[in-house]
């Protein structure tokens, strides 16, 4: 029996992250779900995956913490090929940017966007050193388009865009394919408190879209299906432009 391809998934607990990290478990892969703080989440989505037959396990990192997710990368690649990561974990904290707080700007730049250099380096030296590999980004349509009341959020996810596009340029002969997706309004606790019936019909297809609908498309991504893909920004979006 082949051995399994491994999977790193941050933010791999809730919301985009448990649905991508269910969909690669039936894919195959041995999939490591990292959180940061919510064990009882975590350990439910090891549980669904086990329960179905897939290979899993659990790694708790907060994606901001240099020094911890430096330890905790050099343990993991220790004892796994990593073959995909896909960058899940994000937060958001709107406010309009006049009434927006310093701490509200740096803590959603910490975890949307500077986390993708203490995670993805030492993942992708791995990858590259052994000529195969994929890195799957979630951004966000707000990184394109931008929105009002989030401009620490767009900031954070118009950055990993433009990291995903000069990364894959820096991979692609390595045969480390580096794209990324950018969801609409998905129906996770980050559209809490909001007015769904309103957020919908702002959607052409008149619906929010559903995890495991983003959580396909990283599968196909980070499939044979994929490999002549890299740079590239997928939306899932419902056909919303903001």
């Amino acid at each position: 029996m082949a051995e399994k391809k491994v999977a790193l998934v941050t933010g791999g607990s809730r919301g985009i992250g448990k649905a991508v990290s269910l969909r690669l478990g039936r894919d195959g892969y041995h999939v490591i779900i990292n959180y940061r703080s919510n064990a009882a989440e975590a350990g439910k989505t090891l549980l669904a995956l086990t329960d179905a037959g897939a290979s899993a396990e659990l790694v708790r990192f907060d994606v901001t913490d240099g020094a911890a997710v430096a330890a905790a990368m050099n343990e993991l690649l220790s004892k796994h090929a990593l073959y995909a990561l896909v960058l899940c974990a994000g937060i958001h904290q709107d406010a309009t940017m006049v009434f927006m707080e310093e701490s509200q700007w740096k803590q959603v730049l910490d975890t949307n966007l500077y986390s993708f250099y203490h995670v993805v380096k030492p993942a992708v030296k791995q990858m590259v050193l052994a000529r195969a590999g994929r890195v799957v980004v979630i951004s966000s349509t707000s990184g394109e388009t931008g929105l009002p009341g989030q401009v620490n959020y767009s900031a954070s996810k118009a950055g990993v865009i433009g990291a995903t596009k000069a990364l894959a340029l820096e991979c692609a002969k390595r045969t480390v394919l580096v794209n990324a997706i950018t969801p609409g309004f998905i129906q996770t606790d980050m559209v809490d408190g909001l007015d769904v019936k309103q957020l919908a019909a702002r959607v052409p297809m008149n619906r929010l879209g559903r995890p495991e609908e983003v959580a396909a498309v990283v599968s196909f991504l980070a499939s044979d299906d994929a490999s002549y893909m890299t740079g590239q920004v997928v939306r899932v979006n419902g056909g919303i432009y903001l």
